[in-house]
């Protein structure tokens, strides 16, 4: 396990720059984490990293936004609001864990559909910002 200390927005920004250097395609990252704790502001930065400065709002309402990015799709979820593991079947998301990045707000919504081979991030709140604990990368990011 990694532990990376977060003192401010941007140092959660820069996290997500360097963790889409070792994202591809068929990759799973799960973001947990209290409300407020960063994880849409983490999944900004991995999408602005690869497109720039542009707006990158919270999927909440939506459950998905979908950026072209490498090549192909990443997909930023967030499950917050799914009411039934198997209703994300009808957004598409388990062709997109095979075919696209996807970086998944509440992915304990999900439960055992989750897949095994993940990524995983866990953001706590502590004196000085945020604490990630990064989970199942094989090189310290």
């Amino acid at each position: 396990m990694q532990i990376v200390q977060l003192t401010t927005e941007n140092d959660t920004l820069d996290l997500g720059s360097k963790l889409i250097k070792v994202l591809t395609k068929g990759d799973v990252l799960a973001i947990t984490g209290d409300l407020g704790a960063g994880k849409t502001t983490l999944a900004r930065g991995i999408i602005q990293a690869e497109l720039g400065d542009i707006e990158v709002p919270s999927p909440t309402y939506t459950l998905v936004q979908i950026y072209d990015i490498k090549n192909f799709e990443l997909w930023h979820c967030d499950m917050y609001r799914l009411e039934n593991p198997k209703d994300a079947y009808e957004l598409g998301l388990f062709d997109a864990f095979e075919d696209a990045i996807c970086v998944i707000e509440w992915p304990e919504k999900l439960g055992s559909l989750l897949p095994k081979k993940i990524y995983k991030i866990d953001l706590k709140f502590n004196g000085n910002g945020r604490t990630a604990y990064l989970e199942g990368f094989k090189k310290d990011i």
